[in-house]
C-alpha cells in the first residue's frame, strides 16, 4: 500500500513538472484590474468570481515575467446560466475597453452571443457547447510558434495555425507574446475561475 502511494506521489509530481500557479486562492497578487471597476473580481472560496460592469484582469506577475510566448495554460471555470466571459492570450494592459492585442478565447454557454465556449473569438469560433452552466470544466490552451490548440475538458474544440499573411482588419490580433487576461464583461454575467496554472515552453 505504501509503495503504491509512494508511485501515485511520484507519478502526480512528474506529471504536474514545470507547472506554475497564477493564482494564490487568496488574493490578486500579480494581477491589475482595469476600467476602475475593481468590483468586478472577486474572491470566493478560493475561486475568482467575475461579475459586474466591464473590466478586465490582466497577469502581471513574475511568472515568465508576464511575457509568454509559447506555452500551455490551464484554468478551471464555470459560468452561470446567460453568462458570457472571456480568457485573453498574448495580451497587453490596457487601461480601458476591450484588449486590442492578443487573441480571445470565448467563455459562453447560454449567452446571447453564439460564439461557444472554446471559440477563438471571430478567428475560429465554436458554435456547439463543450460545455455546460454551473459545472466546472478545464481549458487547456496551448501555444507553440502559430498553432494555437484549445481544449476543453480534454476534448479539442479549436485546432488553428496563423497564416503568415493576415487579413489588414486584424490588427493587433494576432500571435506575438504577452500576458492573460480574465474578462468581466457585463453585470448580467457571471463567471467564476480557479486553478490557473502555465507551462512556459521552448
Amino acid at each position: 500500500m505504501c509503495f503504491l502511494l509512494t508511485l501515485n506521489t511520484a507519478f502526480s509530481q512528474k506529471k504536474e513538472k514545470g507547472w506554475v500557479s497564477l493564482f494564490d486562492g487568496k488574493s490578486f497578487a500579480g494581477w491589475q484590474i482595469n476600467e476602475d471597476h475593481p468590483e468586478t473580481f472577486s474572491i470566493e472560496d478560493g475561486t475568482i468570481k467575475v461579475n459586474g460592469e466591464r473590466s478586465h484582469m490582466f497577469y502581471k506577475g513574475a511568472v515568465g515575467n508576464h511575457d509568454f510566448k509559447n506555452f500551455e495554460l490551464k484554468i478551471k471555470a464555470k459560468t452561470l446560466p446567460g453568462s458570457n466571459s472571456g480568457i485573453f492570450i498574448h495580451t497587453a494592459y490596457q487601461a480601458t475597453g476591450w484588449p486590442s492585442k492578443g487573441y480571445e478565447v470565448q467563455v459562453n454557454q447560454t449567452h446571447t452571443d453564439w460564439r461557444k465556449t472554446g471559440s477563438l473569438y471571430s478567428v475560429e469560433d465554436v458554435k456547439e457547447n463543450f460545455a455546460n452552466d454551473n459545472e466546472w470544466y478545464e481549458y487547456h490552451i496551448i501555444v507553440q510558434g502559430k498553432h494555437i490548440i484549445i481544449k476543453i475538458n480534454d476534448k479539442v474544440a479549436v485546432d488553428y495555425t496563423e497564416p503568415d499573411v493576415l487579413p489588414e482588419d486584424r490588427g493587433t490580433k494576432r500571435l506575438s507574446s504577452g500576458t492573460f487576461a480574465l474578462q468581466g464583461h457585463d453585470p448580467k454575467s457571471t463567471a467564476y475561475f480557479k486553478d490557473i496554472r502555465v507551462k512556459v515552453l521552448e
